[in-house]
């Protein structure tokens, strides 16, 4: 799969140092995928909510943070549309929201 896009995680962990080592193994390990349907990150991802709108969110550190996603399937792109702490989480819609 290919990850739109590292900058978005980058900046993240930089504001949020704790939080690097956790989305860079996410992210390594979601660029060695080829998810074609929402099973498919099931089997790796149990924890992984499946949502609508080809929306997944993912639990990073421990489920301290939460990273939502949109798979496109058909092209093998992730792009990334949130991430945040259990409580900004909480306060967004998970199938709307945009970094």
């Amino acid at each position: 799969m290919r990850v739109v896009s590292l900058q978005t995680l980058r900046t993240y962990w930089i504001k949020n140092p704790e939080t690097k080592q956790s989305l860079l193994a996410w992210y390594d390990e979601v660029l060695s995928e080829n998810w074609t349907q929402p099973t498919d990150i099931k089997v790796r991802y149990a924890s992984a909510s499946i949502l609508k709108k080809r929306r997944v969110v993912f639990n990073i550190k421990g489920n301290k943070y939460r990273l939502i996603v949109a798979v496109a399937y058909k092209i093998g792109v992730v792009y990334i549309k949130f991430i945040g702490t259990h409580k900004e989480y909480d306060a967004v819609d998970a199938e709307t929201v945009e970094m």
